[in-house]
């Protein structure tokens, strides 16, 4: 069921209008494990969340077959769109087995719109598909108050979305997500990482945690270690388990764009998100074939959670570095002059703004270097 519409009259056509004129009392889509009622009290339930996230250039009113944005009246002269879709992968899971939903919205919105701003794009507007066996409303509310709070922080409309009720695909209580957000940036503002030069430094923006990848592996410590997600934190005090690894992704959009409006079209040469496959997999992204970026890993506080998963899963510091973060959520490649304005716009937007590298020249040898990496 779109929750960008709502239906109020129900028409039966076809094989079903045959079925029930044979015999009215016959098997209903209720019985068949689709609640359209259900539906409908969702989408006045989550009404109030998408108005909350109005910004120029929609209005964020439900109720057409699809959204409208209008490109002129949020300030663009000379646009080009960014579009990109993601999920939260089985972070899922831990929300799903902890009862705890209303973050697991925020991861969503955040894995796509870190990855709009790495190319220099503003989020304009956000879409979200929630699919699950049977419709609970209030659950499933619960998630896009999450999602629309994760618009807010990054400044972009919630528009509209897709619910979806799948008995037989999905098991009792199970639920999936999926977003897709697009943004807009003027054609001479577009990151690409061509303007990336030798002597660059690289800039590294602290993480909330394990963000949304890496989580088939951490259940699988966590299944190792003998804890329930009940249980207290062993690495973060005062919070359970499931708590502290649902710790929602940041978003970065309005550090990053107040940085690039104060350093100028040359002030950041490029910005990689800091994903799946980590520093290592992330920045080569990024960077021209001839450069190489040397990571000092000293020069960041690595967050409790990843040393507690290293430890508890025995896990390899290389492939610790090659699944999650560790601790720098974003990195941006900076000339030396621009260094300043950048660090100080971003520090003044809330965040923790580490010098962890520079691009030097490749040799015949990785695309990401590492120097004093860690032993556990």
């Amino acid at each position: 069921m779109e929750y960008l519409r709502r239906s109020d009259i129900y028409i039966f056509s076809g094989e079903d209008a045959i079925a029930r004129n044979r015999n009215p009392g016959g098997i209903t889509y209720k019985e068949a494990g689709v609640d359209i009622d259900a539906g409908n009290r969702l989408v006045e339930l989550i009404k109030p969340h998408a108005r909350s996230t109005t910004r120029p250039g929609a209005d964020t009113v439900l109720g057409g077959f699809g959204g409208l944005f209008d490109l002129k009246a949020a300030g663009f002269k000379d646009p080009v769109l960014v579009a990109a879709t993601d999920g939260v992968g089985t972070k899922l899971k831990i929300a799903i087995l902890a009862n705890r939903h209303d973050t697991i919205g925020i991861d969503l919105v955040a894995m796509c719109v870190n990855d709009l701003i790495v190319q220099g794009a503003e989020p304009l507007f956000f879409l979200d598909y929630f699919a699950t066996a049977a419709l609970d409303p209030a659950m499933a509310s619960g998630v896009v108050a999450g999602i629309a709070e994760g618009c807010r922080q990054a400044d972009c409309a919630l528009i509209g979305g897709e619910t979806a009720e799948m008995p037989g695909l999905y098991k009792s209580g199970d639920y999936d997500l999926a977003g897709f957000s697009v943004g807009a940036v003027e054609r001479d503002g577009i990151l690409t990482g061509d303007a990336v030069q030798d002597g660059d430094v690289i800039l590294g923006l602290g993480s909330s945690g394990v963000h949304s990848n890496g989580f088939s592996l951490v259940r699988k410590v966590v299944a190792a270690s003998g804890l329930s997600y009940d249980d207290p934190a062993p690495f973060a005090p005062g919070v359970t388990l499931g708590e502290a690894l649902l710790a929602p992704t940041r978003i970065y959009v309005r550090s990053v764009l107040a940085a690039i409006r104060a350093a100028g079209s040359d002030g950041i040469h490029a910005i990689a998100h800091i994903t799946g496959g980590g520093l290592v997999e992330n920045l080569p992204r990024v960077l021209p074939d001839h450069l190489s970026a040397k990571i000092d890993e000293s020069t960041w506080p690595r967050p409790a959670v990843f040393d507690w998963i290293a430890g508890t899963g025995g896990i390899d510091p290389a492939e610790m570095r090659r699944t999650f973060n560790c601790g720098i959520g974003m990195a941006i490649v900076v000339p030396t002059k621009a260094l300043g304005q950048v660090t100080d716009a971003m520090e003044n937007a809330g965040e923790s703004v580490f010098r962890i590298g520079q691009i030097v020249p490749r040799d015949i040898g990785d695309a990401v270097l590492i120097e004093n990496g860690a032993t556990t």
